[in-house]
């Protein structure tokens, strides 16, 4: 009877704990049962819409496998599960698309985005793979760039290219409400190392104010070098994979 007793305690103190350390989507920590009402949630969604907004350009895959056991690269909306399949790293640049929505009427202000790196190491001696050729459309959009190398990278708005015209760069802040998105397009890059980061998205609205973290489905983005590395691309009517430099 007193084991029965001792199990029961523990099973509750097992389900009691993880309640403590819940977090929103928003980024809030929960509070325990019983305490003051959690406050509200934060009134825009941020989210990933492409790991590739140059698709199917400029994406390298770093792979810790020999080009003779890697299967051919799958259609471009597919070459992120596959990479990750492979045990995969986004290498060099990685051109992430954010787009932020507001889930309200009245306005939110989007003050600041902000580059937190987890990590950061020397990249390993590993093949890179690369996902496309032939690109070069002649138009880029405006971005903000992001250089991992630096000891605190920081978002950098770069003017984008629309044939011989120059779309000019836009800083924050920016503004959203129910039915305006605001789409960020980032290229983050290393040529030195390998680096584990996500974001953190600042916003406020009326007397409110908030930060939303934006990651890689729950854990850090990874990104590693490439400069110095065999890269290979896919030659569909060898049907293998062929070193390019």
């Amino acid at each position: 009877m007193r084991l029965k007793s001792v199990l029961a305690a523990v099973a509750v103190v097992a389900l009691a704990v993880p309640a403590a350390f819940l977090v929103s989507r928003e980024g809030e920590k929960e509070p325990r049962a019983g305490s003051a009402a959690p406050s509200a949630p934060a009134p825009l969604n941020a989210g990933i819409s492409s790991y590739n907004w140059a698709e199917p350009c400029g994406q390298y895959y770093v792979l810790d496998q020999k080009p003779e056991h890697v299967p051919p690269p799958p259609p471009p909306q597919d070459t992120r599960g596959w990479a990750r399949a492979l045990g995969g790293t986004d290498g060099g640049h990685m051109q992430l698309q954010v787009t932020v929505t507001g889930r309200t009427r009245e306005p939110v202000v989007l003050s600041r985005l902000h580059v937190r790196v987890v990590d950061r190491d020397e990249p390993a001696e590993q093949a890179v793979y690369s996902m496309g050729d032939g690109c070069g459309s002649g138009i880029t959009p405006q971005t903000f760039a992001v250089d991992l190398d630096t000891p605190r990278p920081y978002v950098k708005p770069i003017a984008g290219q629309d044939g011989d015209l120059v779309v000019p760069a836009k800083d924050f802040p920016f503004q959203v409400a129910t039915g305006n998105a605001q789409v960020l397009n980032l290229d983050v890059h290393t040529e030195e190392h390998a680096v584990a980061w996500y974001l953190e998205l600042d916003w406020s609205t009326g007397d409110r104010k908030g930060t939303v973290r934006i990651d890689d489905g729950g854990q850090p983005f990874r990104t590693t070098a490439i400069e110095g590395r065999t890269v290979y691309g896919y030659w569909p009517d060898k049907g293998e994979w062929v070193a390019q430099r």
